[in-house]
């Protein structure tokens, strides 16, 4: 049974005072251990510089000292740096890490005199792409051989397909590795590390410290994607569309998923083409999923089953892996979670209760959709269902004709068109009501279980 997987963070900051002060702020913030990057100090004394932030450090410590040649900031022959790195683990680091290209150089030098309590890195980092399968595994036979101790490979993802292979590579390694995927469409590696067993993962102190691109905040590691909870078992859950790094989606599902004590993590997943990426995630760990622009409707053809609603409007915003067979099933939420939040809103502005509960406050009404998108479609569908007379228009008219204006966007709560149809003096509905009834659906396909409404309620409320 291997160990759970450490939370790293790097610190890259220019003077060693700093690098002290982010070793505690890690600790405080929940790591298990720092990288201390030497190649990022503006001034480098080892003998001074060392034995300062090896003192009695509040995190064990990763000794990095990384060469221009291989993504750092080092520019200097390889015996000052090898003799840093010797002088680290002599004074108690507890990982050193070297690349790859030199590291039966650095393994000469040492001669046999490495400390026990320290354990040795081997690293390879590709900024250019992922190599296939067969060449990540020689990768890993040839950083064995040079006598690692911990295996370190670091990829870059041009797709998101790209992660599946670093998966395969850390689920089946008989040794520690640490396997990362860089760039936004490698960030499921970093958040999905733990369920597939890599030794480390790293979290940075905030946006800027990043000592690689693509990394996490170490508070959005812990706290929105609860990583600690995070094994073998647990189902993945996700947002899948282009652009997608600003869906509030893993803040809202995540803690609803933890509220409940279901074992499952929700991910940004950034997936330039739907079909590729069902074609490789087809494993039953992954789930569900979430469907957004520009995947809505190609969502239509990849599933196996569609809901008769999803299949009137056009459009899936939610597909369910089915337990029984792994076939994927559409629904749409969209349609559910707009046409109710448009309903009370009506009943608000114009004080309708509907007292004898029959009927919708939509019948009969005009009911203009400014767009024919996923989210236009659903809107459309529902309200002709409420009985409302529907017109799809390329642009809106002057508001003050409206008497109430709803715009799907949830990000920011009062867009410009609202604020603007405010101060025609319509009544008007954000798009975050939408956004957290149609969630509501989805975690209910997703989990079986009823949506823990005023959960989540306060969650957008707080993050809108």
């Amino acid at each position: 049974m291997r160990e759970p997987t450490l939370l790293c963070v790097p610190s890259v900051a220019k003077s060693t005072d700093q690098m002290a002060a982010d070793m505690c702020l890690a600790r405080s913030n929940g790591a298990d251990l720092v990288e201390i990057r030497l190649d990022h100090l503006q001034s480098f004394d080892p003998q001074r510089d060392l034995r300062f932030l090896l003192k009695d450090p509040p995190l064990p410590t990763l000794v990095t000292y990384r060469p221009k040649w291989e993504g750092g900031e080092y520019e200097g022959d390889d015996e000052p740096r090898f003799e840093a790195l010797c002088l680290a683990m002599e004074l108690g680091a507890d990982y050193v890490d070297v690349e790859l290209k030199v590291a039966d150089k650095f393994f000469a030098s040492i001669s046999n005199k490495k400390p026990e309590k320290c354990k040795i890195i081997v690293s390879s980092h590709n900024y250019q792409s992922t190599p296939s399968l067969e060449d990540l595994g020689n990768l890993v036979a040839r950083i064995q051989a040079t006598g690692a101790d911990i295996v370190k490979i670091a990829t870059t993802a041009l797709d998101i397909s790209d992660v599946a292979r670093m998966f395969q590579i850390i689920v089946h390694c008989q040794v520690p590795i640490i396997g990362l995927v860089m760039k936004e469409r490698g960030l499921i590696c970093r958040l999905l590390c733990s369920k597939f067993g890599g030794y480390l993962t790293f979290g940075t102190l905030e946006s800027g410290k990043e000592s690689a691109p693509g990394q996490p905040s170490i508070s959005d590691l812990l706290n929105v994607y609860n990583i600690r909870q995070i094994g073998p078992d647990t189902k993945v859950f996700g947002i899948i569309g282009k652009p997608v790094g600003h869906s509030k989606g893993p803040i809202l599902h995540n803690a609803a998923f933890r509220s409940v004590g279901f074992n499952a993590v929700y991910v940004p997943l950034l997936v330039d083409n739907l079909a590729d990426f069902f074609n490789v995630y087809s494993s039953p760990d992954f789930a569900g999923f979430s469907c957004t622009i520009p995947h809505k409707e190609a969502a239509l053809k990849i599933c196996d089953e569609v809901d008769p609603i999803a299949k009137s409007i056009g459009a899936v915003n939610t597909i369910i892996r089915r337990p029984s067979d792994g076939k994927l099933i559409g629904y749409n939420t969209d349609y559910v979670g707009a046409i109710s939040a448009i309903e009370d809103g009506i009943k608000v502005s114009s004080h309708n209760a509907m007292k004898d509960g029959t009927g919708s406050p939509l019948a009969g009404k005009l009911f203009v959709v400014i767009g024919a998108g996923g989210a236009g479609k659903a809107l459309a569908y529902g309200a002709k269902q409420k009985g409302a007379k529907v017109v799809i228009a390329n642009r809106t008219q002057a508001l003050r004709f409206y008497s109430l204006v709803f715009d799907a966007v949830y990000n920011p709560r009062m867009t410009k068109l609202l604020l603007e149809a405010e101060e025609s003096g319509a009544a008007v509905v954000s798009g975050l009501e939408m956004f957290i009834r149609q969630a509501m659906r989805q975690f209910e396909l997703f989990t079986g279980l009823p949506a823990p409404e005023q959960l989540m309620r306060e969650i957008m409320t707080k993050n809108a």
